[in-house]
């Protein structure tokens, strides 16, 4: 019906920092793709879900942490991540064979929109294509909500990039993990998450794992 055209939001889900709100630690390499961090401890909250995409046994946890391991692809239609996310080369692409930390089945399922400032052709992986966008938030965002067509806009991260769309006051929604550890230095998401409550509504939910969820929606 008229009228009743439901908005494509850009979402930020299962971001997961540590308690001094770092996404990512120093050092990024091939072998450490979150640097001195380690990622396992990190979101060991989702991989200990009933859902989480990866176990091989039938068990798991149910409850808050599953619900949002679940949901995680819920009406998302692209993705948007920087440069970082998607592999540890620098500068201009010396190595066009590089195709991202996750193999030949990458986790995505939709378009997948690359920040960089040195583009490359797409290419596509199983049901993933990787476009590399040489672009403001805005112009990124805008080829993202065509390629997701009416389906929402996951904004996928590092911390660098959230904070660019932060920034330009892109974001719809967020929702953030904390996780009881500290890093001391890395990739900042924030130094308190009271930052964002000039903007947003915020809910926080404690977790039996440990984790502390942070649930943000635009005022």
């Amino acid at each position: 019906m008229p009228g009743n055209h439901t908005p494509q939001l850009l979402k930020v889900q299962n971001f997961t920092v540590s308690r001094d709100g770092f996404g990512a630690g120093e050092g990024q390499s091939l072998e450490r793709p979150f640097g001195h961090a380690d990622p396992r401890t990190m979101i060991a909250w989702a991989g200990a879900t009933a859902s989480w995409p990866n176990r091989t046994d039938s068990g798991g946890s149910r409850g808050l942490d599953d619900y949002f391991t679940r949901d995680f692809h819920h009406n998302i239609g692209a993705e948007i991540m920087g440069r970082n996310k998607f592999g540890p080369q620098r500068g201009p692409w010396r190595d066009e064979e590089w195709r991202g930390w996750w193999g030949d089945e990458p986790p995505f399922h939709t378009p997948v929109f690359v920040m960089t400032h040195h583009e490359r052709p797409s290419f596509t992986l199983s049901d993933t294509t990787f476009h590399f966008v040489n672009a403001d938030p805005a112009t990124v965002l805008d080829r993202a909500r065509e390629a997701a067509r009416g389906k929402d806009v996951r904004l996928g991260g590092g911390a660098t990039v959230i904070r660019e769309f932060l920034e330009a006051d892109l974001v719809d929604t967020l929702h953030v993990a904390v996780c009881d550890m500290e890093l001391g230095s890395g990739v900042r998401l924030w130094e308190s998450p009271k930052e964002l409550l000039d903007r947003f509504h915020l809910e926080v939910v404690p977790s039996p794992s440990g984790v502390t969820h942070h649930l943000f929606w635009r005022k």
